[in-house]
């Protein structure tokens, strides 16, 4: 691997019943079992963030995939396909459980179809001519169908039967003799037998990815990612192309290197809506003497073991849980910038900035070009819906020290996510008491489904062709599974609250621990004080802004 990165032998597959999973998690996760239409996708995406639901050709609409078929191949191809760009972390969730669950329910339709398949050449290629005609009449059935016009849904269903009964007539009359009147009636019969058949084998998958699309929307207990696939029998084999692809995803989810995109914020952890600042001039308490020389590092360390002590309080109210709390380095990339590029080099293990280039960045890189270094305090709220973080930076420019704290907000998966699967029925009207209708069950599997899927079959063991005839989806970049599909918390009252409240506490304990650091090292710390007071008397009205869109 050109990036560096030590893949160390042996599978090592997370269970997908692994502790840390969310609800965020397995909301997203459920996408790969969907079977709703693929352009369900568009009202799932952000004002940043758009899918791209590429159309079938106009002749090949049979070929159309469904949401959960699209939704696992893309997501399978874009984060462990072969040479694929970087991704952005998923906060709040863990994408590894997402990956497996979109392998596993590749899996389960990879078996479906290979059913399929032996069906299409036993039912269908077999006897050519009779499968030709048939599938002719349900593209034309299908097209008819799906006109606004009452009338055209009619005649759809008038085709179907005409084409039956001249079926039952062509059995009746036969004009040929010998073996190709019985070809001819087999080619007539088999195609139908081979339907019957291949409905049997759709409902039960069907029913089978519902319920696993229902299971992990419940709380995700007993739903398990089964991917035997990726569980390598020898080196060199595809298997062990997946694990490699696994352990360098989950390596890049603990990077500590994040991207910061203009209007778009910190990519992956919201679009900054605070920010406060300190900045006073560096002056020795004692007059005549210079006071103590020091480091923005020293500040940060200090500000570190401050954040650290968050969860305690003396009065028992439950409070913050634990945070995560991460030195961050923080590279700028234009705001439509459509793929990102992770440091690289000699200090650079696995994906993570080292310690000592770390200290570097954070001591000499604030002014000019180049990465920034910001520390992090980091809560996951609400099952995984919610990410608030808190970033710091500390700066020193000639005889001015500014420390800065910033909010940043992730909110929840997009309602889309969270939908159960729902029972296929429609409303009538009542044979007698037309003013009323009712609800009747429709079946799980229709007849147009059946056909798709069987016409898909034997070309899913080559996924271009299938992409190029029916379509795809093309998933929002710079891509990460979190922030691709995520909402503004603002419309949850807890979850702004939540969110706001943060940020009194950690100004209050960032000023606490630099005034600290400043006193110790003999620097008059009366302005920084008044400072601090006014900056907690303003973030005590803490509201969202659009920090990060400047009026200028």
């Amino acid at each position: 691997m050109t990036d560096g990165f030590d893949f160390s032998p042996g599978a090592q597959i997370p269970l997908s019943g692994a502790a840390g999973q969310t609800a965020a998690t397995f909301a997203l996760a459920a996408a790969a079992y969907r079977d709703d239409e693929v352009e369900k996708i568009k009202e799932a995406d952000n004002d940043w963030h758009q899918s791209t639901v590429k159309p079938p050709r106009p002749w090949a609409k049979i070929f159309r995939p469904r949401l959960g078929e699209a939704f696992s191949r893309a997501v399978i191809d874009r984060m462990l396909g072969a040479g694929r760009k970087p991704l952005i972390q998923s906060f709040g969730i863990e994408p590894q459980v997402v990956v497996e669950h979109c392998l596993a329910a590749q899996r389960i339709r990879r078996e479906r179809d290979n059913w399929l398949s032996a069906v299409t050449v036993l039912c269908g290629v077999l006897f050519l001519p009779g499968f030709l005609v048939w599938l002719l009449v349900f593209v034309l059935r299908t097209t008819m169908s799906r006109r606004e016009d009452k009338r055209a849904g009619m005649l759809a269903t008038t085709l179907l039967v005409a084409m039956g009964a001249l079926a039952v007539l062509f059995l009746v009359k036969m004009p040929f003799h010998g073996f190709w009147a019985w070809y001819a009636r087999a080619a007539v019969v088999m195609p139908v037998a081979g339907w019957f058949w291949a409905k049997r084998i759709c409902e039960r998958t069907a029913r089978d990815l519902r319920e696993r699309w229902s299971g992990l929307l419940s709380g995700g207990g007993g739903v398990g990612a089964k991917i035997p696939e990726a569980v390598p029998g020898n080196p060199g084999d595809a298997a062990e192309q997946i694990r490699k692809e696994l352990a360098r995803l989950s390596a890049e989810q603990r990077s500590n290197s994040v991207f910061y995109a203009g209007p778009k914020g910190i990519l992956g952890m919201g679009t900054r809506w605070g920010s406060w600042q300190l900045a006073e001039d560096l002056v020795s308490a004692e007059p005549g003497k210079e006071f103590h020389p020091f480091r923005s590092w020293d500040v940060i360390n200090a500000i570190q073991g401050g954040l650290g002590m968050l969860e305690r309080t003396s009065i028992n109210t439950g409070g913050f849980t634990k945070p995560a709390i991460t030195h961050w380095i923080v590279t700028p990339i234009g705001e439509n910038a459509k793929e990102v590029a992770r440091p690289g080099g000699t200090d650079v293990d696995a994906y993570t900035v080292r310690s000592h280039a770390v200290q570097d960045i954070c001591n000499k890189q604030q002014f000019g070009s180049g990465d920034r270094h910001y520390l992090g305090v980091q809560w996951t709220l609400w099952d995984g819906h919610l990410v608030i973080t808190m970033m710091i930076t500390v700066t020193v420019l000639h005889n001015t020290l500014r420390i800065e704290v910033t909010g940043h907000a992730l909110g929840p998966v997009n309602p889309l996510f969270n939908g159960k699967p729902a029972a296929k029925e429609k409303e009538v009207q009542k044979a007698f008491r037309f003013w009323e209708t009712r609800k009747v069950k429709l079946p799980l599997i229709d007849t147009d489904e059946v056909v798709r899927l069987a016409a898909r079959a034997p070309l899913t063991w080559y996924p271009p062709l299938l992409n190029w005839l029916g379509g795809s989806l093309a998933l929002p970049e710079p891509f990460g599974l979190r922030h691709a599909w995520a909402d503004q918390p603002w419309r949850h009252r807890f979850m702004a609250d939540d969110a706001l409240r943060a940020a009194t506490p950690v100004l209050r304990v960032v000023h606490t621990a630099a005034l600290k650091v400043l006193r110790d090292n003999g620097v008059d710390v009366e302005k920084f004080g008044n400072r601090s007071s006014v900056l907690s008397g303003m973030v005590q009205d803490a509201s969202p802004r659009k920090a990060d869109l400047y009026d200028a």
